[in-house]
């Protein structure tokens, strides 16, 4: 049988010939249907044996990444903060609950005694021994406070430094008698009680005046503050309890309350409660046993005791003036 020549179409026939099932492919119609050693394939076959980054494309890469890292680092970090914020009120909340309850079994009446710093002895909670003169131990003191006793930004004490300041609380009367002794803590640091043993971590601080029979300068008598029962007072929404601090048992007295002074952060006196632990706030406990955040001027504008003067000079209603304020505290709002 004769096989029939085989034509090879050429111009105006190559679509007659594809039709009709028959495709032969030619240095000519290359033009048409690419070669696979010129097609996308084989340059990319070419690019990976042999194809390497310029500069400029290594940097471009490497400018994205560092952006990206630039918006998204502040933003979890961030984050981190308003979880530790978040979890510090829950440990003032869970605190709120505790003083609550103390204050419905003693009617209205926080410990107090001939001496002052007897609010320490709560802060220790199981750990306080025999001291508190309403020990209780069955009924008021069953909690154990050490794991609400720490903000979650300063659960760390400082370290050692045999130049820093410390506290040292020493108690001697026919009754009592009893030695305390502890480190200031910071804004990102918590604050210690060495002795007695055994060593106690912490990051707030009592309102004295609360002890003291409500007066930041106490008047003592002859059997030491006046008793006080908090259901007596007004305005229990204004009125601190326990608040974000560097010192467990501020000295509130009116020369060291009245004005700051030019600290970086934290110090004496209601200086003890300012600081950017959680940047321009503070965490704080209120007589009504609720827990929000305080802005860190409107401090001075709180109930602290009943001798306390709210229109002070470092608030607005005192014409305190931005400038006035430490460089640190001129960007947070006025009260």
């Amino acid at each position: 049988m004769n096989t029939p020549p085989i034509v090879i179409p050429t111009g105006g026939s190559l679509q007659a010939a594809r039709s009709g099932g028959i495709w032969l492919r030619t240095e000519r119609a290359s033009q048409l249907w690419p070669d696979l050693s010129t097609s996308l394939f084989a340059q990319g076959d070419k690019r990976g044996r042999g194809y390497a980054f310029t500069l400029i494309e290594l940097l471009v890469v490497i400018a994205v990444i560092a952006l990206l890292m630039g918006i998204l680092i502040p933003a979890l970090h961030r984050a981190r903060n308003q979880a530790r914020a978040v979890a510090c009120q829950s440990n003032l909340r869970q605190w709120a609950m505790t003083l609550a309850a103390y204050t419905q079994d003693y009617e209205g009446r926080l410990p107090s005694g001939p001496i002052s710093h007897i609010g320490l002895w709560l802060l220790r909670g199981t750990f306080i021994g025999a001291i508190d003169p309403n020990a209780n131990h069955a009924g008021l003191h069953g909690f154990h406070t050490r794991g609400i006793a720490l903000c979650p930004m300063a659960s760390r004490p400082r370290p050692p430094d045999p130049n820093r300041v410390n506290f040292v609380i020493a108690v001697n009367s026919p009754t009592l008698s009893w030695r305390m002794t502890g480190e200031i803590g910071g804004a990102t640091a918590a604050w210690q009680i060495l002795t007695p043993e055994p060593r106690f971590l912490g990051s707030y601080g009592y309102n004295t005046a609360l002890f003291e029979g409500f007066r930041i300068d106490p008047i003592w008598g002859p059997d030491g503050v006046p008793d006080l029962n908090i259901f007596t007072l007004r305005e229990h929404a204004s009125i601190p309890v326990l608040l974000d601090a560097v010192n467990p048992w501020p000295n509130l007295s009116r020369v060291n309350s009245a004005r700051p002074w030019n600290w970086p952060e934290g110090g004496s006196g209601l200086n003890s409660f300012v600081m950017r632990r959680h940047g321009r706030q503070t965490n704080a406990i209120f007589l009504d046993w609720s827990v929000r955040g305080v802005g860190l001027k409107e401090i001075w504008t709180l109930k602290w005791g009943s001798d306390f003067d709210r229109a002070g000079p470092w608030t607005t209603a005192g014409g305190v003036q931005p400038d006035d304020w430490p460089k640190w505290l001129r960007g947070c709002k006025d009260y």
